[in-house]
Parts: C-alpha cells; sequence; structure tokens
C-alpha cells in the first residue's frame, strides 16, 4: 500500500516543541513504515523521516517569518495531488482546504479531522463529505452533519515517556498558555490548594500571557519553565503530582493527557469535549467541572494507583495501535471504492451485483447531468434518498427530490439533472437478461460520449 501522507507547515514533523499535529503525523508515519507500508511525507524540509520525504519550503512557517504563508500552503498541497496516481490513499492532515483538490484526483482521500477552529470552516467539510473519507480523533468531536470511516484514538511513544512511582510535590499545567486551556484556572488551583504550580507551553498570545499570567509567577509557589522540549517535557510529567487540565472548550483530545498516564501521572480535567473518553474518573484521574471540585479532587490523589495510569497508556494509546487502526480505514476505503466508479457527472456505487438485477447508489454532481439514453434489455426503478433535480422520461419532464421515486420501463429514453446546490443521489434497482454498461445507447451527452 503507498501512503501519502500530508502533514501541516507551521510546525516540523517531527516538531522540535510545540507541533501536535505535526508530532501525530510523525508518530504515524513512523509506525506506519515499520508495518511495511510504503509512505512518502510531505512536510517541511526540515523534517525528519525513515521513509521517503518530500518538500517544498525548508523551514516551517512559524519559524519564517519571512515566508508568504499562502503562496507555500499552496504550493506544498498541490505538490501530492499532481502526484495522485503515484499512490494509493492521500491521508489529509492538513484541515479543510485539501478537501477543495480532491475532485480532481481518482486516488481517494482521507482527512483526519484534528479540529474545527469555528463553525465557518464546515461548509467546505460539508461538500467533500460524499467524495472523501473523515477520520474522527474522539467520539464526542464527531460533527453531526458529517459522515466518518473511522474513530482513530491518538497514540504516543508510551516506551519513551519514564514511569516514576514516586513523584515530587507541584502539580502541573502543560499546554498552550491561553484562556481556552485553562491556564488562569490552574492557577487558582494551585493558589487554593496550596500546592506549588509548574506551567510549561506555548505561549500564542504575548499580550494576554503579560496581563493574565505573569503576575502571579512568584518562582516559588507559580513557576513558568517555558516553551519547552521534549525531553524537559517528559522529566516535568514524569515528577508531577497530578496534571491539571482545566480546559475551556470542548476539545477533540488531549495529548498531555496520554502523554502523563504514560508516566504513571493522574489527570484533573473538566468534563468537556473528549476528556470523559480519556480519563476514567477514580481510576487515572478524576473528571471535575470547576475550581472547587479540582482542589478537592487534590486531595484524593494518592488513591489512583501510578501503575495503573500506565497500564492504560500502554494498552490504549499506543502508536502501533494507532497506526493498525489507521490500516483498517485505508483497507476499509479501499474496499469501498472497489464498488465504485467515477463518471464525469458524479458517481456510483455497486451494492448488489447478482444474475438478473443490479442495485446501485448513484450520485449526480450540482448542476451535472447524466447522457440522453435508452437500455434494449433492463428496466429501472429509481429512489431519490437526497437532493433534488429533474427528470426526463420519453416525453416526460418533471422534478424530483428526497422521497420520490421514479419507474424506467425497458427502451424508454431517459436522463437525470441535478438541479440543486448539493449532491443528488438515488438508489438505482436494474433488473433484466443483461445489464451491463453495453446495454446503454447515449442519444445526447454533454462529456463528448455518444
Amino acid at each position: 500500500m503507498r501512503v501519502a501522507m500530508l502533514s501541516p507547515i507551521a510546525w516540523s514533523t517531527p516538531p522540535k516543541k510545540y507541533g501536535p499535529w505535526e508530532y501525530i503525523v510523525s508518530l504515524l508515519t513512523e509506525s506506519l513504515l515499520k508495518k511495511g507500508i510504503d509512505v512518502t511525507l510531505f512536510a517541511t524540509g526540515d523534517s525528519s523521516t525513515a521513509g521517503k520525504l518530500h518538500s517544498v519550503y525548508p523551514r516551517p512557517y512559524e519559524e519564517d517569518k519571512e515566508m508568504n504563508v499562502k503562496v507555500y500552503e499552496s504550493l506544498h498541497i498541490a505538490e501530492v495531488f499532481e502526484r495522485a496516481d503515484e499512490f494509493d490513499i492521500i491521508h489529509n492532515h492538513f484541515d479543510f482546504l485539501p478537501l477543495t483538490y480532491s475532485r480532481l484526483v481518482d486516488t481517494p482521500v482521507v482527512t483526519t479531522i484534528h479540529g474545527f477552529s469555528s463553525r465557518s470552516i464546515l461548509p467546505v467539510y460539508k461538500k467533500y463529505n460524499e467524495n472523501t473519507f473523515y477520520v474522527s480523533i474522539s467520539d464526542s468531536h464527531r460533527c453531526p452533519e458529517l459522515d466518518y470511516v473511522a474513530t482513530v484514538l491518538h497514540g504516543i511513544d508510551v516506551e519513551s515517556f519514564p514511569f516514576n512511582e514516586k513523584p515530587q510535590d507541584y502539580i502541573l499545567f502543560l499546554s498552550r498558555l491561553d484562556r481556552f486551556k485553562g491556564i488562569k484556572d490552574a492557577i487558582e488551583i494551585s493558589k487554593r490548594s496550596g500546592m506549588k504550580l509548574r506551567i510549561a507551553g506555548f505561549i500564542p498570545d504575548m499580550d494576554y500571557f503579560e496581563k493574565e499570567v505573569r503576575p502571579h509567577i512568584d518562582g516559588e509557589q507559580i513557576t513558568y519553565e517555558g516553551h519547552i522540549d521534549s525531553g524537559f517535557k517528559k522529566e516535568l510529567l514524569s515528577n508531577a503530582y497530578a496534571l491539571i487540565h482545566p480546559v475551556k472548550f470542548d476539545e477533540p483530545f488531549g495529548l498531555g493527557i496520554v502523554e502523563a498516564f504514560a508516566c504513571g501521572t493522574p489527570v484533573i480535567a473538566y468534563n468537556r469535549g473528549s476528556m470523559p473518553e480519556l480519563i476514567q474518573s477514580g481510576e487515572t484521574g478524576f473528571i471535575v467541572n470547576d475550581i472547587d471540585e479540582a482542589v478537592d479532587a487534590l486531595k484524593y490523589i494518592d488513591s489512583i494507583p501510578r501503575r495503573k495510569c500506565r497500564e492504560v497508556a500502554e494498552k490504549q494509546y499506543s502508536a502501533d495501535r494507532m497506526a493498525d487502526d489507521y490500516i483498517n480505514a485505508y483497507e476499509t476505503i479501499l474496499d469501498k471504492r472497489k464498488t465504485e466508479d467515477k463518471r464525469p457527472w458524479g458517481y456510483y456505487k455497486i451494492l448488489s451485483d447478482d444474475p438478473g438485477f443490479k442495485v446501485k447508489t448513484i450520485t449526480v454532481m450540482p448542476g451535472e447531468k447524466i447522457s440522453l439514453q435508452r437500455h434494449f434489455h433492463r428496466s429501472e426503478h429509481w429512489f431519490v434518498v437526497e437532493g433534488e433535480g429533474v427528470v426526463d422520461e420519453d416525453k416526460q419532464h418533471f422534478k424530483v427530490k428526497d422521497g420520490d421515486s421514479v419507474d424506467i420501463p425497458t427502451t424508454a429514453v431517459h436522463r437525470i439533472m441535478n438541479t440543486g446546490d448539493e449532491n443528488l443521489t438515488f438508489v438505482e434497482i436494474a433488473k433484466g437478461d443483461f445489464i451491463e454498461e453495453e446495454d446503454i445507447e447515449r442519444l445526447e451527452d454533454k462529456y463528448g460520449r455518444v
């Protein structure tokens, strides 16, 4: 299997410090390579992989402010899709923009949705919902308006995190230092509990940091360790009494949570997003609702077996398990595509192919239409399941929408056109003594196939 792995270019893959999406892409790429998958990594030029690396710019744009971000994002994405025929799967970790290329290639595109920056980007995901494949990183992060081929929880290199049975007397905040990650609540939890707080992470908004965080840093009870590298991060996690994660939004996943587990460190987190999926309250930490409950939960941290946290990380959050889950998703997609065929007006999928009858779903894209045609050996029954359009059948001309059905007798001249703004999909049941493509006589066709 040949996979094109499309990584973001904000940071290198793997990142030197911060870069959660790039971090996951690197772990997945290297794990897939160990399992015999042929992976080409599309990332920044300073990235590293045991596979093939392809880049259009030497450095990440967060480290090179001279770089025109939109120009090189466009070139980076285009490079993958111009080489699409070389791959069996394109795995997109670059958010929504690559989806706009997906109908230009035959290679299936699977997108891991790492997060929605806002609902304003959802129209792109909805437009390409039917011709690409989405993977969620937690069940809580699934959008009800989209279809998903799988949920794959992130994995980490568990063995690289040192397990520590005897922690020190500090709690840790390890994340971006912004209002959404809850840094101010972490400071308040420290003050009310009397426990030392060590803070580490990337500062995305220096004004916020200077006004809301720095005044509380005294170098004794509350300290800021900086934007740390991987080695220091593991040291801090391993020695922490507990990780504090008072997140203020519905977080899709929390890498720091499972990294803490790998070190044996319990986690106290707010009841938002994926936190209840990751933390077994009372077993690997505590799910709480506010500062008071978090302070109270700290009194019971000693009841959490640190060995249990490590075992959960090993069993549920390894990079090896993540790679297996993605291979299963790839195989599901490739099997699904074996029963599909693309046409200039859209595509169809064969649901059943038996002697004497065939069942398909047919999807016609907005503004497109199938050829004006007739069949000599079969009749058809259509049932519209989505969208709206117009059917020509002999001398009849009528509108159809979701829930309508149409019968096409043998030798009837017919076609259907999508007149809506969304895809038109219908189920076609063909019955006859010969139901192959050779039975189609095209009388008129906008794509030159008469």
